[in-house]
């Protein structure tokens, strides 16, 4: 076994807002999420990831940070916070929090302090100020990415219009963060995620930039890095937080929220004196097919093993449609922009049947697993959210044509028969739960064979008795409509067709994320793991 936990961790995402609330206002809290970690040390995970849980306007869902230092009142106090790092450290969980450096929140005292002070001084150099817009670069939630204040001046956000971006050439700016990453770190916190990682440093000349698919930037690999995304400077920055880090005890990780491709560019980010882990996007944007599961998986294993670095998985987060839902539509779509009222709706049935099998084989991969709060109950996408609901400003910001992320952030249900299905002890949810969160409740499913809950369970602790985290992958004999290979003495088999396929002679079914047909033939949509 590594002596370093974070190569195989699988690491629970935790939204505050919507994960358990303690005093009935309809929003989640950290007591809230203190209360519910004995279901987590039940589930078997190693880490929590907790989203932004910072002093906010909440205009992007926290994603908008007011102070780093400090802890909304909404979710509790600095005492509230230290009583839920120490209770999962005592339950063997690591804490890992969010840090979100691209931008401040224009709540931040160092902007309102730039508005005052006006034009040239040390106040506005924090930021991405320039007289007249130096292009026509867009936001990722929709129109110009500039926004003139009342002197004349206009500045940068690559978010909402809330959302300034801060000038990382500036040494203020570094020394600023690196004081925030050890005030964290002096707390007990065992990392951080670093949100929208690819982003801090800008081409010099802000050139102009001709967008070609997602303005997020990511996954186009196509021509060299957009001028706001990916820039070489970076790198500098995650050497020295790599070394902050490192002084502190306990094997502390760096994450990259990084939107890059290919993948060997992606690897960049955790060499060996930069961070440690980043989240592999291709591999939850890819479709339902075998042979574009297998490239993506084979890409990103190699471009970790150049650099040394485990791979890390996800299929979910908070900023996408979950994937029991994505993969409920026939011809299987990558990343989806929300769904609505009035949307195609996805097969439910199929969707679930799908995600089972996905994250069955996305747990027997070499490397680390991210898992979504709500995904190990099998919870689909709220897809038919009222519009006069949606609080994502991708919603207002792109004149109603996106309807953003916030299908994939409703409230967990935990007890079926309780009000707001036991998110509270209140009927209140900040955003409405469909009736259809009482059959997915954790209470309707725990101790329930078969169950999406149970599924997770079993499939976290065979992963961790069979080392498949730290395991080698070798492919098996490939058909069209199966992908197979070996980790360890574990056969891993899914079924991308519509006809049952055999086990090889000898193998012992483990778990599989449906029955077995009576024959003893893995059916269609469904993995299985088996010990050799």
């Amino acid at each position: 076994m590594s002596d370093v936990w974070w190569r195989d961790a699988v690491i629970y995402q935790v939204y505050p807002r919507s994960f358990a609330d303690s005093d009935g206002d309809g929003m989640g809290d950290l007591r809230g999420i203190t209360e519910r970690l004995p279901q987590l040390k039940e589930l078997g995970v190693d880490a929590v990831w907790l989203s932004p849980f910072y002093p906010s306007p909440q205009r992007d869902g926290g994603y908008d940070v007011a102070d780093y230092r400090d802890v909304d009142p909404r979710f509790g106090d600095l005492d509230d916070l230290g009583k839920l790092i120490t209770a999962a450290h005592e339950l063997g969980i690591r804490f890992i929090v969010d840090l979100v450096p691209n931008h401040t929140s224009s709540e931040h005292q160092w902007f309102r302090a730039a508005l005052n002070a006006g034009p040239g001084s040390p106040e506005r150099a924090r930021y991405i100020f320039r007289d007249e817009p130096p292009n026509s670069w867009q936001s990722v939630f929709g129109g110009p990415a500039w926004q003139q204040v009342p002197d004349g001046q206009w500045y940068l956000h690559l978010f909402d219009v809330s959302q300034p971006d801060l000038n990382w050439d500036n040494p203020e700016v570094r020394d600023e963060f690196a004081d925030i990453l050890r005030f964290w770190l002096d707390r007990g916190v065992d990392g951080f995620r670093v949100d929208v990682a690819h982003g801090l440093i800008k081409d010099p000349g802000l050139a102009e930039y001709t967008y070609r698919g997602a303005v997020l930037g990511g996954l186009d690999p196509l021509g060299p890095p957009p001028p706001m995304w990916d820039q070489e400077g970076v790198h500098e920055i995650y050497r020295q937080w790599r070394r902050i880090v490192e002084a502190y005890p306990g094997d502390r990780v760096l994450v990259a929220e990084a939107w890059v491709s290919p993948a060997d560019r992606l690897a960049r980010y955790v060499r060996s004196d930069e961070m440690n882990q980043a989240f592999n996007f291709e591999y939850m944007e890819a479709r339902w097919l075998p042979a574009e599961l297998r490239q993506v998986i084979d890409v990103s294993l190699a471009a970790g093993d150049g650099v040394g670095a485990p791979t890390t998985w996800v299929l979910s987060n908070h900023d996408v449609v979950r994937h029991a839902t994505r993969l409920g539509y026939e011809g299987s779509r990558g990343r989806m922009p929300g769904i609505g009222v009035g949307d195609p709706q996805p097969d439910t049935g199929l969707g679930l049947r799908r995600a089972r099998a996905a994250t069955l084989q996305m747990l027997a991969l070499p490397g680390s697993a991210y898992l979504y709060q709500g995904e190990e109950l099998g919870l689909p996408e709220h897809t038919t959210l009222p519009d006069d609901a949606r609080q994502d400003p991708a919603w207002e910001r792109s004149g109603h044509t996106e309807r953003g992320r916030d299908g994939c952030r409703v409230p967990l249900p935990w007890e079926a028969d309780a009000p707001s299905y036991g998110f509270g002890p209140s009927d209140r949810s900040w955003l409405p739960q469909p009736a259809v969160w009482a059959e997915y409740a954790l209470d309707r499913q725990q101790g329930v064979a078969g169950s999406t809950w149970e599924l997770y369970r079993s499939a976290l602790a065979l992963r961790r008795e069979h080392h498949l985290g730290l395991g080698d992958l070798t492919w098996l004999d490939e058909t069209k409509d199966v992908l197979a290979f070996r980790n360890g003495q574990v056969l891993v088999l899914t079924n991308f067709g519509a006809e049952p396929v055999s086990l090889p002679l000898g193998a012992r079914v483990l778990l599989s994320s449906e029955p077995l047909g009576d024959d003893g033939r893995v059916p269609g949509d469904v993995t299985l793991w088996a010990a050799l």
